[in-house]
């Protein structure tokens, strides 16, 4: 099933997957055993391997989770937008109706996706200071990117969310996680893709980002 994508096209071509996710086609266990393998063996502060990936494939627990998910996202505000956060989403205006388009169609067809997988990470960042939480989120986000690109490589589209946070608590008991213990980084919907031809994404110029030894 791979398609033999090189390292920069898995890289360049690894979307944020929301209307092209195939609700018709159940992702095989190998394929998922597959790709957390893979994401275990990114870096992890001090190898501590603090990860955990929870998939949710059984249809009942699918749909309290999916349940969860949409009431959940409803009361996502998030933080403030700035005026270069502005400045940056209207640099391609139409890329980011499109996102938020893409998202409406996500929420209206959670129920619908086949597998579900929530990345976890030992210890809780609520009261952390910067230097824990670095190191604590420095442990799980790449393992998780790591996931996604073997998901892409693999055929299988895959989009970095963070709704379940209001309702976090209430995820983990859904999923009999130790909620004091460990903390749920994400909520990441997983299918196959509706066909594969992904492109680079339009972002802010090199020139915008890029620093050379002084800011």
């Amino acid at each position: 099933m791979a398609l033999n994508l090189s390292a920069d096209e898995v890289l360049s071509t690894t979307r944020a997957v929301r209307k092209r996710l195939d609700f018709s086609r159940p992702v095989p266990r190998k394929l998922i055993e597959e790709c957390v393998d893979l994401a275990t063996q990114a870096p992890t502060g001090r190898n501590r391997q603090r990860w955990h990936f929870l998939v949710v494939t059984e249809d009942a627990q699918r749909r309290a989770v999916a349940d969860i998910f949409r009431r959940a996202l409803s009361q996502a505000a998030g933080q403030p937008l700035t005026a270069d956060d502005v400045r940056r989403m209207n640099h391609h205006a139409r890329s980011t109706e499109r996102v938020f388009d893409s998202l409406r169609y996500l929420a209206d067809n959670i129920h619908r996706v086949p597998a579900f997988v929530i990345p976890a990470v030992e210890g809780r960042t609520d009261r952390a200071s910067a230097a824990e939480q670095s190191g604590t989120w420095g442990s799980i986000l790449p393992a998780v990117w790591s996931f996604m690109l073997a998901a892409r490589e693999r055929g299988l589209g895959t989009v970095w969310t963070t709704a379940q946070g209001p309702l976090e608590r209430e995820l983990a008991k859904v999923l009999r996680v130790p909620y004091d213990d460990v903390m749920l980084a994400a909520f990441i919907p997983l299918a196959f893709t509706i066909g594969t031809d992904f492109r680079p994404a339009k972002r802010v110029p090199r020139e915008q980002v890029l620093h050379w030894d002084r800011w």
